[in-house]
């Protein structure tokens, strides 16, 4: 399961050098202002989240039951947050009506709130003496 989070974390963090530089540079040119800030916002979000399966798939705070809950929430957060954002910002220049998935990107930053709160509470729950 680490070696899975671990990769997933680096392809999520690759996407957001990607999606950022695509963002500052050529959608820059074709987006508003108010749009590109939604994009950056969709782009933080998942490098955030990028680094935070990283520290989830090699901590050895949690158990491998417990990285998996985490893994899996912050992932579906992570899709569901910065995927609609992403579809949402850039939806007058692809011509596809995404609005419909406005009230995904707040079900996504529940995922998100969540997958922090099971490290919180697995962290808290684990017996070690460090």
């Amino acid at each position: 399961m680490n070696r899975k989070i671990v990769i997933t974390a680096a392809v999520l963090g690759l996407i957001s050098i990607v999606l950022g530089a695509f963002g500052a540079h050529a959608l820059k040119k074709v987006l508003t202002v108010e749009q590109l800030v939604s994009f950056e916002t969709g782009v933080r979000y998942q490098m955030y989240h990028a680094l935070f399966l990283l520290f989830v798939g090699t901590t050895q705070f949690l158990t491998e039951k417990a990285k998996k809950y985490v893994y899996y929430t912050a992932l579906t957060g992570v899709i569901l947050f910065s995927g609609s954002i992403f579809l949402l910002a850039t939806q007058e220049i692809s011509q596809i009506n995404f609005r419909f998935l406005g009230p995904v990107t707040p079900i996504g930053g529940v995922f998100l709130i969540s997958s922090w709160l099971l490290l919180a509470v697995h962290v808290c729950k684990q017996k070690t003496h460090n």
